[in-house]
C-alpha cells in the first residue's frame, strides 16, 4: 500500500485483487509440483475426485491452471484470506493505522 498509497486514481486498485488471488493460486498449484499431490490437495479441499483428477492430468501452463474450476472452487477468496492475503482493495478503502 505504500506505493499505491500516495495516488489519488482509483481506477487500477480493484483490478489488482483478483489477480494477486489468481497469481497465490498459481503459486500453491507450482508447489504442489506433483500430479498426486495435487489431487491430493485438491480432495483435501473439498474437490470432488471425477474433477480433481482430469484437471490435474492436463499439460497445460501454471497461469491457465490457476484459474481453473477445480483451484478457484478449492482455493476460495475466503479461504485465502483465513491464510492471511490482504486485500488491496479494502486497504485502500480503509487504511490501517
Amino acid at each position: 500500500m505504500n506505493y499505491f498509497g500516495i495516488s489519488e486514481y482509483y481506477e487500477p486498485i480493484p483490478e489488482i485483487d483478483p489477480w494477486l488471488r489468481r497469481r497465490i493460486r498459481l503459486c500453491y498449484w507450482k508447489q504442489w509440483r506433483r500430479r498426486r499431490t495435487r489431487i491430493r490437495e485438491l480432495l483435501k479441499l473439498g474437490i470432488p475426485k471425477s474433477i480433481a483428477i482430469p484437471v490435474c492430468m492436463s499439460n497445460k501452463g501454471l497461469w491457465r491452471m490457476s484459474r481453473s474450476l477445480a483451484t478457484t472452487a478449492g482455493l476460495t477468496n475466503q479461504l485465502l484470506k483465513d491464510r492471511g492475503l490482504v486485500s488491496v482493495k479494502e486497504l485502500w478503502v480503509h487504511p490501517v493505522g
